[in-house]
């Protein structure tokens, strides 16, 4: 096996010794090797390779993995075979020898390629029966790998869709235990993570089809066997597979990807780096306020360093000016600093204090996109990347809330929070809005309140459990708050037709944005800061 984070090799001697591969050391090797220098080669490749994969195999997209495995041996051994001058087709002789699934379908297409690939007399390595669909699809396979051997990236989807009717009926199952030992690239993501595999290639989709329909291999239209109908068909399943739109995957095909790259990570922590990754893009320094004067340090004397203070503390030029020898505690000096009023302006960041909604109409951001949690994560992290801090809260119904409980720098955990998922009913926090303000202090930083619902955000203004009025929490959070607040709405009518609303706008001061669609959410993320605190206010 190999594992593509340390770039290591692993050889089972034992298995080598049972299948007396022990004169094939040079052939073994230099297949591991080529999977870390040709093909997969890097851990965001093998990612890439594996969704083009994926929309080749509908129905059987759990299998993409297995075939990865097979279509970068192919690339690999040929090379080595054609260009090396080793003796490949030697080690799948000696395997076939020693088992007694060798006659199997999968397996024997897949040989029967290598025979083709190496000019092999028919049944060297191909046990099993062949017929003439099996020996076309053999013959496109081997055209394949020749074609795409440099732009092997572009052809994995078409070799999926090439190996698809030969999953159907068992999956391969007698092929996947004659390889169970060999299957290299099986966990070869452990312990790694790859980026950019939340967005989908230009050709992704469109490139998983059947070679027979590729003008490169075989024109169009027409199959090695003259089987149009069955081609045909083949091709509509391959086209009717998938659920994504547009070119960004969907958090749940995400996921599947990195557990077929074998990275196991729980669907939480999936959606965190999800939601990280789609923001990332979108990240802009959150606005600052500034304050008339910054401070710059001004030395003003020594004093005795000891021990129990910081290495870095202590002033060895002056320690030594006071003696020559050097006695910790005794000796040793450090220098005092104060602060003199300085030139330059000081930012003084904005702290950010989110409330997202996760009741019933909004999609579970684990499974599909939520255009909340993402447009929650574009501020939140710009906020962090400003140096603010944030307190994040999502909720739903009475009693259905989680929050980071105070204002915090911990960008893991501010999206742990935002990509949990309640799906209840819709009552509104109050009491975290109250505990947040009733005993904030005018000399704490100011902080921006930021909303982003539907029409239940007026729940806010009903009564907390102890019978307190939410407009009054409402209207004593935006008063210490000092930084505003804006109430982000996807509403079908006008907000100023919702008694609650106008209220809140014309009393309270709250700014409300309407959104037609969660779409748009993206791109008010992107120019909140911009718009409301940022050079130019406005």
């Amino acid at each position: 096996m190999i594992r593509l984070v340390d770039h290591a090799v692993v050889i089972s001697l034992r298995q080598i010794a049972e299948q007396g591969l022990q004169a094939f050391a040079l052939e073994i090797l230099g297949h591991e090797i080529g999977h870390h220098v040709y093909t997969p080669a890097d851990l965001s490749d093998h990612g890439r390779m594996i969704a083009r994969m994926r929309w080749g195999l509908p129905g059987k997209e759990h299998l993409a993995s297995f075939i990865s495995n097979l279509y970068t041996d192919l690339l690999i051994n040929d090379r080595l075979q054609r260009s090396a001058g080793l003796s490949m087709a030697k080690v799948y002789e000696a395997l076939g020898e020693k088992s007694t699934d060798s006659a199997d379908r999968m397996w024997t297409f897949y040989m029967r390629i290598y025979e083709i690939l190496w000019s092999l007399t028919k049944g060297t390595l191909a046990a099993g029966r062949i017929d003439e669909r099996l020996e076309g699809d053999a013959h496109l396979g081997a055209r394949l790998i020749r074609s795409y051997a440099k732009e092997w990236l572009d052809g994995s989807g078409r070799f999926a869709a090439l190996c698809l009717p030969y999953l159907l009926e068992d999956e391969g199952q007698a092929m996947q235990k004659l390889l169970r030992g060999w299957r290299d690239t099986e966990n070869a993501g452990a312990g790694g993570f790859p980026d950019g595999l939340t967005e989908m290639g230009e050709s992704e989709k469109e490139g998983a089809i059947h070679p027979a329909m590729d003008d490169e291999l075989a024109g169009l239209g027409e199959g090695p066997s003259g089987e149009e109908a069955s081609e045909g068909e083949l091709k509509s399943r391959v086209h009717e597979m998938g659920k994504s739109q547009g070119q960004r995957r969907e958090p749940f095909e995400y996921g599947a990807i990195l557990k077929a790259l074998g990275i196991d990570l729980s669907q939480h922590e999936i959606a965190i780096r999800y939601y990280r990754e789609r923001a990332a893009p979108h990240l802009i320094p959150f606005p600052s306020r500034t304050i008339p004067e910054t401070t710059e340090p001004l030395p003003e004397g020594l004093e005795p360093w000891d021990i129990g203070s910081p290495l870095e503390s202590a002033d060895w030029m002056e320690s030594v000016l006071v003696s020559p020898r050097i006695v910790p505690g005794m000796t040793t000096m450090q220098r005092v600093w104060g602060t003199t009023e300085g030139s330059l302006p000081q930012k003084q960041p904005i702290d950010l204090d989110l409330y997202v909604d996760s009741s019933g109409s909004i999609p579970d951001p684990q499974v599909a996109t939520s255009y909340l949690t993402l447009a929650g994560a574009i501020v939140a992290l710009s906020a962090l990347r400003a140096g603010a801090r944030v307190q994040a809260t999502l909720w739903s119904g009475a009693r259905q809330f989680t929050t980071t409980d105070g204002f915090i720098r911990d960008e893991h955990k501010i999206l742990g929070i935002l990509t949990g998922y309640f799906g209840g009913a819709t009552a509104f926090p109050i009491h975290v809005l109250r505990d947040t303000y009733s005993e904030r202090k005018p000399a704490d930083r100011p902080v921006h309140l930021l909303v982003i619902s539907d029409d239940g955000v007026t729940t806010m203004f009903d009564k907390d459990e102890q019978g307190n009025s939410g407009w009054d929490i409402s209207r004593m959070a935006m008063e210490k708050a000092r930084g505003g607040g804006t109430m982000v709405l996807n509403l079908w009518g006008k907000w100023e037709d919702n008694a609650d609303l106008a209220r809140a706008n014309h009393e309270q001061g709250w700014q409300i944005s309407l959104m037609r669609t969660w779409e748009e959410l993206v791109e008010f993320a992107r120019r909140f800061s911009a718009m409301k605190y940022g050079e130019g206010e406005r």
